[in-house]
């Protein structure tokens, strides 16, 4: 089985080609580790953090990034049950909303979330998905 923490090359691309000026939504599926996974080198290595925990300090840098940018939650639930798909599988799912492709580019070039927040989201997570939907219907 192969786990995904970030875009390939390939889909990265895909993701950049498209419009740029429309508003999006993006879906994201998250399987945490069971205990995060910083490097040896990071402040919170070995302290015991679980992946759900890391990754809350992820959001809430993240949240502060994009506060300004007219990025927003645009719906999250607690997971019940799986009805179609393996049961376990996922352990979060929510749904952003972006203004247009360019904030959600800018914010993961941005230096101070690939610093201060994408850590906390590698160590959190097992695997994930991360679609994209066009804002338009």
């Amino acid at each position: 089985m192969t786990n995904y923490i970030d875009p390939s090359r390939e889909n990265w691309q895909v993701f950049k080609d498209l419009p740029r000026d429309a508003p999006i939504h993006m879906l994201n599926l998250l399987k945490f580790r069971d205990l995060a996974e910083y490097p040896a080198d990071h402040e919170l290595h070995g302290q015991g953090l679980t992946g759900r925990e890391a990754y809350a300090i992820y959001e809430k840098r993240f949240q502060e990034l994009v506060a300004d940018d007219g990025a927003a939650m645009v719906w999250h639930m607690p997971l019940e049950c799986m009805v179609t798909g393996p049961a376990g599988e996922w352990d979060a799912g929510f749904v952003m909303g972006y203004p247009h492709s360019g904030v959600f580019m800018a914010m993961v070039k941005n230096e101070s979330y690939v610093r201060d927040a994408l850590p906390h989201r590698t160590a959190a997570l097992a695997d994930s998905r991360l679609i994209r939907f066009g804002g338009r219907s």
